[in-house]
């Protein structure tokens, strides 16, 4: 972990921090929807040349490492199982 975060780093980890609170309290629809708003967010930084290709790879590692983790992660698991 770096000691001096860049400012769009800080924001990615906010949005991270987020996702991992929802994923703890079992509420699917906001975890889901901050999953993709961390692949969005990631993407707009990047594109405005705010987040370095490398910083931008381990958060896109991130993004697929919680895409693997929710898959079939939904209400319709919960309530027919």
């Amino acid at each position: 972990m770096k000691l001096f975060r860049s400012r769009a780093e800080k924001e990615l980890d906010g949005i991270i921090a987020e996702l991992k609170q929802f994923l703890a309290n079992n509420y699917k629809d906001q975890a889901h929807a901050m999953r993709e708003k961390l692949h969005t967010r990631a993407l707009e930084l990047h594109d405005a040349g705010k987040l370095k290709d490398e910083v931008f790879a381990a958060y896109e590692k991130q993004y697929e490492a919680f895409t693997e983790q929710m898959k079939n992660y939904n209400h319709r698991e919960f309530y027919h199982s």
